[in-house]
């Protein structure tokens, strides 16, 4: 009867299509990750000591004892992030940019951080998401120097301002023109506007030919000052002061704004990769959508 009772379990779980499996001492014991164990392996690969002393690495939120189930990915830390990676099966979200930097001093329900300062935190409790955060450290990563030089077509050559002791990390990546019949501005501009599907911002002449290029993702900060010292052509950049912009135009670099956003979305690739590369199967890693945040008139016909 015994027996009668295993074959009548083996039929109905082939009925309603589920796998069956053995177990046993010689039974394969499914992977298991904690949280603690995925922020240790990802600060390995984006250490606390590489990112700015202001910002805020590794978990912001959440049981590190806890089995990952699933990891989502992301830019931003937004309350629908949250929402789309519990709805997605994932227990852990990990994004480019904190949640906050100093910390809230309230924490309630709400749409966002504007309404209240803990609003990513409250909804990330609430749905059992945990926040994991890799901002300065994955913009100066060794991961991160190949992004956008490949992306635009250009020939990587260096870290322009690379970290103490560490070459291949920093900040700003120094580009030869590789095209066989040059590069002009204009043409970058366009191959811009195709990678990313969007217009940037360009300040200098369209016709002006490009032999080395800068690129950098996010806010440009002082890095312009390091392109005049590299001799570059033109910046490539997420966003710039205007008055920085100004100075720099005048003392001989071109400069193109893809918006801070735009230029930082493919990082998300990064960390999703960087998440495969620890252990959790590709299956469970999901990349949440951020990148129609901003409408453009000129695209729209009226």
């Amino acid at each position: 009867m015994v027996g009668a009772k295993k074959d009548r379990k083996r039929e109905d779980s082939s009925e309603r299509g589920l796998a069956t499996r053995s177990s046993g001492t010689l039974s394969k014991p499914a992977p298991s990750l904690t949280v603690g164990a995925l922020e240790r392996a990802l600060l390995a690969e984006f250490p606390v000591v590489d990112a700015e002393t202001w910002d805020r690495t590794g978990l912001i939120a959440g049981d590190p004892a806890r089995l990952v189930s699933g990891v989502a990915v992301a830019l931003d830390p937004t309350t629908r992030a949250v929402e789309a990676a519990a709805d997605a099966g994932a227990n852990v979200l990990v994004t480019h940019h904190p949640a906050f930097l100093a910390p809230p001093d309230s924490f309630a329900p709400a749409s966002s951080p504007a309404v209240s300062p803990g609003a990513v935190v409250w909804k990330a409790i609430e749905r059992g998401v945990a926040l994991m955060a890799f901002h300065t450290a994955l913009d100066v990563s060794a991961r991160a120097q190949r992004v956008l030089p490949g992306m635009l077509g250009l020939s990587f050559e260096r870290v322009l301002e690379p970290l103490p002791g560490a070459p291949d990390k920093g900040y700003g990546q120094l580009c030869a023109v590789v095209d066989e019949g040059g590069l002009s501005l204009g043409q970058l501009a366009a191959r811009c506007t195709s990678v990313f599907a969007r217009p940037p911002r360009v300040w200098g002449g369209f016709d002006r030919p490009l032999d080395r290029v800068v690129t950098c993702t996010g806010s440009a900060g002082d890095l312009g000052r390091a392109c005049l010292g590299a001799r570059a052509d033109c910046l490539v950049c997420g966003e710039i002061k205007y008055h920085e912009a100004l100075d720099l135009s005048q003392a001989g670099l071109a400069i193109v704004d893809l918006g801070h956003d735009t230029s930082e979305l493919p990082l998300a690739g990064v960390l999703a990769s960087a998440v495969e590369a620890v252990g959790v199967p590709g299956e469970r890693v999901s990349v949440i959508a951020q990148q129609d945040n901003w409408a453009y008139p000129e695209t729209v016909r009226i």
